[in-house]
């Protein structure tokens, strides 16, 4: 068959789309940049395009010239820069089910999430439950699959946010210890879709989760122990008001365009649990999902992940305080000209000494903001290594009586390039 898979390179997507070209399916993926598709998965065609933009049926045919059948895997988790919950998962996805009904693409596979309804009190379970009901009142054969929390080899969402609370050193912070938990295996995903397809199961509206659900206290302490991490000396039970003030924040950094998974949204979700009904999968596909620990038996725990789970502690707070560095550097150059331009009078007229120290005032707060911006961080690091080398070079010019010990500047410069440099690197993927 002929599939299309939007969100064909994230999480779910991703698997979706190596398990149905397994199967011996053309695949097409549909996602933000088909470059980066065909990166990631070359085998696969790919189209490029912002899923939030297609809202009308028109703007979806030619995209299903030649496709049998179409598996949404898309969606955000919240408002953001970059995303519009309600055009992404409601409005495009609604415009998308008329478009397969008029070209003839009648086979239809949404993975939604377990708990969306149209009275949800979150963004993010009304607009998938919008979707999910007009695709059940359309004319298309559809298969509604609901995913538990998705564990998967790379971390993302949800699964990241664990890892990153799992590697506290000495102690184990956790909010709402209690909630139940019931996770899934990204392989089991990716096997009910490809179970609905290959046998044809429609009209079913079903959980993807394991049988039996564990608190969220038992789920982080496991991924703990699956990173091998030393046990945690005592564990931490944080007050709901603390991770909903980091939640704020977190919401506030989505609009600069970083997708923090301990967003409001996020909590809201938690503090209902998420669980679903996995017997009703098993009688159909004659197949139980794996348990949390057949999953990380399956899945390796190797020094990368324990990397990855550190960095990520603490990688909000490198970009804090590089961008904090800079926005204060330029503060004080502002309040401070007067001093500063003393110091270049014996070097360059009055005039161009003041230009400069306001100029180089100016690029400091911009390169500080420019760091929180997402889009514009790794160009904002290029830019802090450049502009620390330029006041490096200049000093050796202007002001060599400062070089009679040169170990001085250059231990001010050399940790801001390195600093720079180290989240430059680490955003190349991100």
């Amino acid at each position: 068959m002929r599939v299309l898979v939007l969100g064909g390179y994230g999480l779910i997507g991703s698997a979706i789309t190596k398990k149905l070209i397994r199967d011996g399916h053309a695949v097409t993926g549909l996602a933000r940049s088909a470059q980066k598709g065909m990166t990631l998965i070359p085998y696969a065609n790919w189209i490029g395009a912002d899923i939030s933009t297609l809202t009308q049926p028109e703007s979806w045919h030619d995209h299903l010239d030649q496709i049998d059948i179409v598996v949404n895997a898309s969606g955000a988790l919240q408002n953001g820069l970059s995303d519009n919950i309600k055009t992404l998962q409601q409005d495009a996805i609604i415009a998308l089910i008329k478009a397969c009904e008029q070209t003839g693409v009648n086979r239809f596979v949404q993975i939604s999430a377990p708990g969306a309804d149209i009275s949800s009190s979150t963004l993010f379970y009304k607009t998938k439950a919008a979707a999910d009901n007009f695709l059940k009142d359309s004319t298309l054969d559809w298969t509604i699959f609901r995913p538990g929390l998705v564990i998967a080899p790379h971390a993302y969402g949800g699964t990241s946010l664990i890892r990153t609370l799992a590697a506290f050193p000495y102690i184990q912070p956790i909010l709402m210890s209690k909630t139940p938990i019931q996770t899934v295996s990204i392989e089991d995903v990716a096997d009910a879709v490809s179970i609905a397809i290959n046998e044809r199961i429609i009209s079913v509206d079903v959980d993807l989760v394991e049988e039996n659900p564990q608190t969220l206290l038992d789920l982080t302490l496991g991924i703990r122990a699956w990173l091998g991490f030393t046990p945690a000396k005592a564990v931490w039970l944080l007050p709901f008001w603390v991770g909903k003030s980091i939640a704020r924040f977190a919401d506030l950094a989505g609009w600069l365009g970083w997708r923090s998974a301990l967003r409001t949204t996020s909590l809201t979700v938690l503090a209902n649990g998420v669980t679903g009904d996995a017997k009703s999968w098993q009688d159909l596909s004659n197949k139980a999902n794996k348990t949390l620990a057949q999953t990380l038996n399956d899945l390796p725990s190797t020094i990368q992940e324990r990397i990855y789970a550190r960095v990520m502690l603490i990688f909000p707070f490198l970009i804090l305080t590089l961008a904090g560095f800079w926005i204060t550097s330029g503060i004080i150059g502002f309040a401070q000209h007067t001093e500063a331009t003393a110091k270049l009078e014996d070097v360059m007229p009055e005039t161009l000494s003041y230009l400069f120290v306001w100029l180089g005032a100016s690029a400091d707060i911009l390169i500080g903001a420019a760091l929180l911006f997402r889009p514009l961080t790794r160009f904002a690091c290029f830019a802090s290594v450049f502009v620390s080398a330029s006041y490096l070079a200049a000093s050796v010019y202007f002001t060599p009586h400062l070089w009679a010990d040169p170990l001085g500047p250059m231990v001010k410069v050399f940790p801001v390039m390195a600093l720079a440099l180290v989240i430059a690197t680490l955003m190349e993927d991100r």
